[in-house]
């Protein structure tokens, strides 16, 4: 019995979900700029388990560029699209920056061109324009808004301000519309905000400035609620250059991002910045594994973090990675145009524990895709002995096969069942095992 029980610990131990990394990407919709086109923004989980996000192009035909000034849309983990808003320049402006999910179940945005505004959209579609930008305010938001502990949006603009100052500036609006300029850069304290904030452990707000900062390069600020405001990294060109997307804060209460450009060979970085302002390069990209990242880091679920590039990998379409905290980077994807290409975008968790995002470009027609990451299966619950025979549970996602294969060795693995998945927690027997002999299962994913 002590044998056996041994032998059942080494089984529990010994059950691995296995990945191919050629098979990690599921396309879900390829837009065809009707239903819009360029997706360049993250997309956003609802309440209701889907996505909502936004496209920079496409939607209703605009008589002025005869292509379309960005969409509102919703899709499903399935790959259903719905297009909630057309944009056409009336007080909500064009070309939409990503969305915010508010404590009131609706998202807010801002538009970055025409009659540049904050708008609110319900999952219905309604559309409310809260607030547009003038000079003085700041001008061309070009970044998602971030939501605060007291329930209010806090953003950033690329450029205006007071004063004739053109740089850019940080802001907080209400739910109703109420703005508040709270502070605004004049260069050697960074330039060009193009980022979204992130919300500290204490309560502040950090940010990434894509230019100014002692070498010109960009900056990593920090900003209170009340809008002092804290110039905290510059970056040189060695250690990065020009950062465009939002910091991501770690389990270790450490600052991750990533630079579009410089590092050793040009290509951008992705860099820690530490509690006490010290700045790591932990990753310079070589093309070969990824160039110009624009996107946030997503914290996953093992601690490491997900990202994309937007150029480089064995396509030159731009890549999905993973990065762990002491800088081991692994190319998971890489973008072919079939399956997307100029992913702009970070990536989402869904509730299935996948990653879902965008490409800018590619897909069945190239007007960019939504995608979803496929990672190993989460075991809903231990291998368990019933009868006399194995048993385990696996969670499992629409439109993908399960194959499961079984080894008695290690050496030698041999097939077992292929199962669609069902969206829910699929429960498998083995007849032929026993808990007297040694058996091992893994999982190998492909999309149908």
């Amino acid at each position: 019995m002590k044998a056996k029980q041994l032998i059942w610990t080494f089984l529990l131990a010994a059950f691995t979900a296995v990945r191919l990394p050629a098979q990690t990407v599921q396309t879900l919709f390829s837009f065809n700029s009707t239903n819009g086109a360029a997706p360049e923004a993250a997309l956003t989980l609802g309440n209701d388990g889907n996505f909502y996000g936004t496209t920079e192009l496409g939607g209703n035909i605009n008589l002025n560029n005869g292509f379309g000034d960005g969409t509102v849309f919703k899709v499903t983990t399935n790959g259903a699209l719905t297009t909630l808003v057309s944009f056409n320049n009336s007080n909500s402006g064009v070309y939409p920056n990503g969305l915010t999910l508010g404590n009131d179940g609706n998202f807010y945005g801002t538009t970055s061109s025409g009659s540049e505004a904050v708008f609110n959209v319900t999952t219905n579609g309604v559309l409310t324009t809260l607030f547009n930008f003038n000079f003085n305010t700041g001008i061309n938001p070009a970044a998602a808004l971030t939501l605060g502990p007291d329930g209010n949006f806090y953003g950033t603009t690329l450029e205006g301000g007071p004063d004739n100052l053109n740089d850019g500036t940080v802001f907080k609006v209400t739910t109703n519309g109420t703005f508040t300029m709270l502070a605004y850069f004049y260069g050697s304290n960074g330039k060009s905000p193009a980022a979204a904030l992130t919300l500290g452990n204490d309560g502040k707000f950090y940010g990434t400035t894509s230019g100014g900062g002692s070498s010109g390069c960009g900056t990593v600020f920090k900003v209170t609620t009340n809008g002092t405001l804290n110039w905290w990294v510059s970056f040189n060109g060695t250690n990065g250059k020009d950062p465009v997307a939002a910091l991501t804060l770690g389990n270790d209460g450490n600052f991750y991002g990533t630079t579009s450009g410089g590092g050793s060979y040009g290509y951008g970085t992705v860099f820690k910045v530490a509690i006490n302002g010290t700045l790591t390069t932990l990753v310079s990209f070589s093309y070969t594994n990824g160039a110009y990242p624009y996107a946030a880091l997503t914290l996953g679920t093992d601690g490491k973090f997900y990202g994309t590039t937007s150029e480089g990998g064995s396509s030159g379409d731009g890549t999905i990675f993973k990065v762990t905290t002491n800088g081991t980077l692994t190319t998971l994807v890489s973008f072919n145009g079939t399956n997307g290409a100029i992913p702009y975008a970070g990536l989402t968790l869904g509730n299935d524990g996948n990653f879902y995002g965008t490409t800018s470009g590619g897909g069945s027609i190239g007007y960019g895709t939504v995608f979803r990451l496929l990672l190993p299966p989460v075991i809903a619950a231990p291998m368990v002995l019933a009868n006399g025979q194995f048993q385990f549970s696996f969670d499992t996602v629409t439109r993908v096969n399960y194959a499961v294969e079984y080894s008695t060795n290690l050496t030698q693995w041999l097939p077992f069942v292929t199962l669609g998945g069902t969206g829910g927690t699929l429960t498998l027997i083995d007849p032929n095992a026993s808990s007297s002999q040694q058996r091992f299962y893994r999982i190998v994913l492909s999309p149908q």
